[in-house]
């Protein structure tokens, strides 16, 4: 039987075999992160996390996803995700009820013009980040 949760502070882990497992009390500290790793170790690059993230203000790192494709959904708000490729900057602007694709292992960032909330599916599995 399913209850209701909430995305902002619940993670759904989809691994394999089509499972869903909701992940409550994601603070996203490192020792959070580290668990959450561990749980879900079998799943391999195949593991994707699923949240909803406020997204307040211009993020201040970059982020890669090695582990493959990240879906990012626009829910509220209005941002722009820039994406390096190769050396140049691609500006992906999204309104909501916009989604895009980061494409596996392209260092991504955003700009916040308007606070909202993004829906992320992440390949977690070794995501990096770097300063802004």
């Amino acid at each position: 039987m399913s209850e209701a949760f909430d995305l902002q502070s619940t993670v759904v882990h989809l691994g394999r075999g089509s499972t869903a497992v909701p992940v409550g009390d994601a603070d996203w500290s490192q020792e959070w992160l580290e668990r959450y790793a561990e749980t879900f170790a079998t799943d391999g690059d195949d593991g994707r996390m699923v949240c909803v993230f406020p997204q307040p203000s211009t993020w201040t790192t970059w982020e890669r996803h090695p582990a493959g494709e990240e879906l990012v959904v626009l829910l509220s708000g209005r941002i722009d995700v820039i994406q390096e490729i190769d050396g140049a900057y691609r500006t992906v602007e999204l309104r909501p009820g916009e989604a895009m694709i980061n494409p596996r292992g392209v260092w991504h960032t955003a700009d916040v013009h308007e606070p909202g909330e993004g829906l992320f599916v992440t390949p977690g599995r070794g995501t990096e980040h770097r300063p802004r």
